[in-house]
């Protein structure tokens, strides 16, 4: 069975769509990677852990860094609860809010 990456919302979808092309290809190669290897296999540099479900996919791009949340649901299906591009080193602690706010809608 292969993974399904999907986004929670259009909201989150839009968050990555605003991102420069050469950001949102590298994001894309990332879920390539998902589905070609499995989530289990893909490692640093491409996806960390964050916090407590949280795993982020990690993405450099000319105009800098962004980052993908997603928490993995069950049945190999990973939802991405939110995009964002970077200004800071860490990610900021109402980013982690956000997304822990958000994985509240997922539905099984």
């Amino acid at each position: 069975m292969n993974w399904r990456i999907e986004y929670l919302s259009k909201p989150v979808q839009k968050e990555i769509e605003s991102w420069p092309v050469d950001m949102q290809a590298k994001l894309y190669r990332i879920i390539e990677l998902i589905h070609e290897f499995g989530l289990h296999r893909v490692r640093e540099p491409y996806i960390m852990h964050l916090h407590g479900k949280l795993w982020e996919m990690w993405v450099k791009g000319r105009d800098g860094i962004a980052r993908a949340i997603y928490v993995t649901a069950h049945a190999k299906r990973v939802v991405i609860v939110h995009a964002f591009k970077k200004k800071t080193q860490k990610t900021p602690k109402q980013e982690i809010r956000l997304a822990l706010e958000r994985i509240k809608e997922i539905k099984s």
